[in-house]
């Protein structure tokens, strides 16, 4: 470590977290734990594709959510998460052009100069939840009056402060309903948080509301803000997940309706809900998995197997898996069974249901 090398592109910080870009592998991120120095998630710097040229940290909420941004040499702006232990590393584009950014210092809003304007996502974590919804949470402002090779100093409450080329500063605000939405939904107060959003009448509010609540799993709030958003599609799906009996099976189907498989999966097998995972890995086409996870749990071999004939059979295909080969030739196929078996599974759901559904 040589501290004469770091400056505010190489080093970023947070109360719990501390990001340094390697000095000879520019394209290696490294993140350490504020308070201990350990290095975070597996031990192993984050790896991006290209060299880094800025990084940056969120500054509120939990730890085990922190977000770290990069602008790699291509001035593309890229978002990932810091605590990923046992996780797939995920690197998602936001932006392009981006000439400086800056976090805000109380809630996490992003904010960014790129292309000639400004630009600034309320809430940038919702291109882990639903990327349709980033366009509709981002807000955008012509940086004309900064004149040309402006800098972003500071994001500090609803003000950002710009550092023109000849070196005089100039600020320029955001409305602060975002901040004030970030505030209720971290203290679980969604109801407030519709109140706030149908008092500002702000499709980008409705968009932040629908992505956080959706992240948190909250349904009902999640149904009432894509439905202000004429999302009829997102919220019939929420209607048919509210119906599920199981709270664990929600779960798990809200982290697929947020694309984390992974996630969905581990929820319904820490549930003891096997047959579900199953029919996840079934119904994303996962079948290696979905054979894995019936012949350790000694269940519904038959099912995956009946199933996958079926798919090839569609495209008129032949088996070429030599595990499914194997387990063909010992597992009988026969659908009255395997329909019955699948409703006994759902029934056993119907009948403990929990006191969530309104």
């Amino acid at each position: 470590m040589r501290t004469d090398i770091l400056n505010y592109h190489s080093l970023a910080l947070s109360n719990d977290t501390i990001a340094i870009r390697d000095k000879v592998d520019e394209k290696l991120v490294h993140v350490f734990d504020a308070s201990t120095g350990k290095a975070l998630g597996d031990g192993k710097p984050i790896a991006h594709k290209f060299d880094v040229m800025e990084i940056g940290l969120d500054q509120y909420g939990p730890a085990s959510e922190r977000r770290l941004s990069i602008v790699d040499k291509n001035r593309d702006l890229h978002l990932t998460s810091v605590r990923t232990v046992g996780k797939t590393q995920q690197i998602i584009k936001l932006g392009t052009m981006i000439s400086s950014l800056s976090w805000n210092d109380t809630t996490n809003i992003l904010s960014a100069l790129q292309d000639g304007k400004l630009s600034v996502w309320y809430y940038p974590n919702a291109v882990y939840v639903d990327k349709e919804l980033l366009s509709k949470t981002i807000l955008e402002k012509d940086t004309s009056e900064f004149g040309k090779n402006p800098n972003l100093v500071s994001f500090l409450g609803n003000h950002l402060t710009i550092r023109r080329a000849d070196g005089s500063l100039v600020s320029t605000g955001i409305i602060p309903y975002p901040a004030m939405l970030h505030e209720l939904v971290y203290g679980n107060r969604w109801e407030d948080a519709v109140r706030l959003c149908r008092f500002v009448k702000d499709p980008a509010m409705w968009g932040c509301l629908a992505a956080m609540a959706a992240y948190a799993k909250e349904l009902n709030t999640a149904e009432i803000a894509y439905a202000a958003i004429d999302e009829a599609d997102k919220v019939e799906f929420i209607i048919h997940i509210k119906e599920i009996p199981s709270k664990e099976a929600r779960s798990a189907e809200m982290a697929l309706f947020c694309g984390n498989s992974q996630d969905a999966e581990g929820i319904l097998l820490q549930g003891g809900l096997i047959f579900r995972a199953i029919m996840m890995n079934i119904e994303l086409y996962n079948w290696d998995r979905a054979l894995e996870l019936a012949v350790k749990h000694k269940t519904h071999v038959d099912t995956v197997l009946a199933y996958r004939q079926k798919f090839l059979d569609d495209f008129d295909k032949k088996e070429t898996n030599k595990r499914f080969l194997q387990y063909a030739e010992g597992v009988e196929v026969n659908w009255e069974k395997i329909e019955a078996k699948i409703e006994n599974e759902y029934q056993k759901e119907r009948d403990k249901p929990d006191k969530y559904r309104k």
